[in-house]
């Protein structure tokens, strides 16, 4: 298989220049397993910043980007300002962007296209509700979720990462169980193979969200289709090294 394990801290809409280098000091002093891919999700205020304090080794995302390179579009970031500044990636479809901001699948598929035609790598989020999963909908709005991204990502697999969090399990202390969350991650593998193609099922990286900490990482990293996670609050504490380090 070989999928290198990867770890992405959205640092979501935290930290001041401060607190930033805290993060980066906590990060460097580590020792963060070689073996484990770590990328971090900066305001985008501050993602030069963070770049120029952060090694080399550890990857810089934004949080979000528009659709096209630029315009008349007040507020937003284009992926083309994202890598003028030296970061590599952008989180797309977060559950936060999906339902306060009422992005649909269709734009967050938009999206997604336009980075990676422009180069940055992405970390595209899927994951139900509390009601859906209550209406045994996961799967139903997972696949759906995914299937918009299919036409935007193409032959492009290799520069994504998917993240499966969970909306009822964000920022709420509920975690899925490493039962639930392995569940949901081989289920998608198999839908990719069926939709996709058995390469990619086979090769891409399924990270787990959802109030992801030091003491639940070792027991969802065990798990044979979890290929890493998309931290939120905890990527902002000295914890974040350990949750890294969750395949020791």
């Amino acid at each position: 298989m070989g999928r290198k394990f990867v770890v992405g801290g959205n640092w979501k809409m935290n930290g001041d220049k401060k607190q930033i280098d805290e993060i980066v000091a906590n990060l460097k002093n580590g020792p963060l397993d070689s073996n484990v891919e770590v990328v971090v999700g900066v305001p985008a205020i501050y993602l030069a910043y963070a770049k120029s304090i952060l090694p080399d080794t550890i990857g810089v995302a934004a949080q979000n980007c528009w659709k096209v390179a630029k315009g008349a579009f007040t507020g937003e970031i284009s992926p083309a300002m994202i890598k003028d500044v030296g970061a590599g990636w952008v989180i797309l479809g977060h559950s936060e962007r999906r339902t306060i901001f009422g992005e649909k699948d269709e734009l967050v598929a938009e999206k997604v296209a336009h980075a990676l035609e422009s180069g940055l790598k992405v970390i595209a989020c899927i994951g139900e509700t509390l009601e859906e999963r209550e209406a045994n909908k996961t799967e139903e709005v997972v696949f759906r979720q995914t299937k918009a991204l299919l036409p935007a990502i193409g032959n492009n697999w290799a520069n994504v990462v998917l993240a499966y969090e969970p909306v009822w399990a964000i920022g709420t202390g509920k975690t899925a169980t490493p039962q639930q969350a392995q569940d949901v991650h081989a289920s998608l593998r198999k839908w990719l193979a069926a939709n996709a193609s058995a390469d990619v099922a086979d090769s891409v990286r399924i990270q787990y969200g959802g109030s992801v900490t030091a003491a639940n990482a070792k027991e969802l990293a065990a798990c044979p289709d979890i290929d890493g996670f998309l931290v939120g609050g905890a990527s902002l504490k000295p914890e974040f090294v350990n949750i890294v380090n969750a395949t020791q």
